[in-house]
């Protein structure tokens, strides 16, 4: 039979990478969409080749390149091409107050359009298959100071329950979205513990729990149109305030 493969945006780097490494480990061939960070899509490819599965380095620039030429090269690359995972992202924080149309313009694409469209094209090549989007647990909250980050990541979550009806039975299309997993360099040590602090199980997360989420959302084939948080409980932290816990 014919090796499966999966089409992985981001793959290069962070959370990407985990998941493209992930789904080699699971006998994926491995179609690795890079914009910029070349250097370490050729280190994830060498790696994913020495657990014996293919990899190829896919160029695409969310901003100004074809996605329909994307799918189709990694469909030509990969015949039995059936798994898309969207996991590139573009973050950038600011406020409603600071945000231009540019910021709005360059979240949108790339956090949400894009999915949107790669899920298209991807439907249009395969016969049958599963699309995976990597959220965000921020789409729980309204934390107006990532504005147009998590807006674009709100529509992404609410575009892959759409998509999931649109495209049943022939797609099977969920998303995951992690809490404090693998926090950005410029983060402090008081700030992740800040951060745990809010979680109910008390402990940061590893990508290896994604990897775990990632496992059940391919396997489990009864699951659809899910967002499945990964993220200790601390999206379902909202008690709010009330009279029992007010002091004075």
């Amino acid at each position: 039979m014919s090796t499966p493969a999966a089409l992985v945006t981001g793959g290069a780097t962070r959370l990407g990478r985990f998941f493209a490494e992930a789904l080699a480990d699971k006998g994926y061939d491995i179609a690795l969409h890079v914009n910029s960070s070349r250097t370490e899509a050729e280190d994830v490819a060498k790696t994913i080749q020495a657990k014996g599965r293919r990899c190829e380095i896919l160029p695409c620039n969310f901003l100004n390149d074809s996605l329909e030429e994307l799918v189709v090269a990694a469909k030509q690359q990969f015949p039995s091409l059936n798994v898309l995972l969207n996991s590139a992202s573009a973050y950038e924080p600011a406020p409603i107050a600071d945000t231009d149309m540019a910021m709005l313009e360059t979240q949108f694409r790339v956090n949400m359009f894009t999915p949107l469209l790669l899920t298209r094209h991807f439907a249009d090549a395969v016969e049958n298959g599963q699309v995976i989007n990597i959220i965000d647990n921020k789409v729980a909250y309204h934390q107006y100071p990532y504005a147009a980050y998590l807006l674009s990541k709100k529509s992404l979550a609410d575009m892959t329950r759409m998509a999931a009806l649109e495209f049943a039975p022939r797609l099977r299309i969920n998303g995951i979205a992690p809490g404090v997993v693998l926090p950005a360099s410029q983060r402090t040590s008081d700030y992740i513990q800040w951060r745990i602090e809010g979680i109910p199980v008390q402990h940061q997360g590893s990508p290896t729990h994604l990897v775990q989420a990632l496992h059940y959302l391919m396997d489990n084939d009864f699951v659809a149109g899910q967002i499945l948080f990964v993220d200790g409980g601390e999206s379902i932290n909202l008690e709010g305030r009330h009279s029992e816990n007010y002091s004075n």
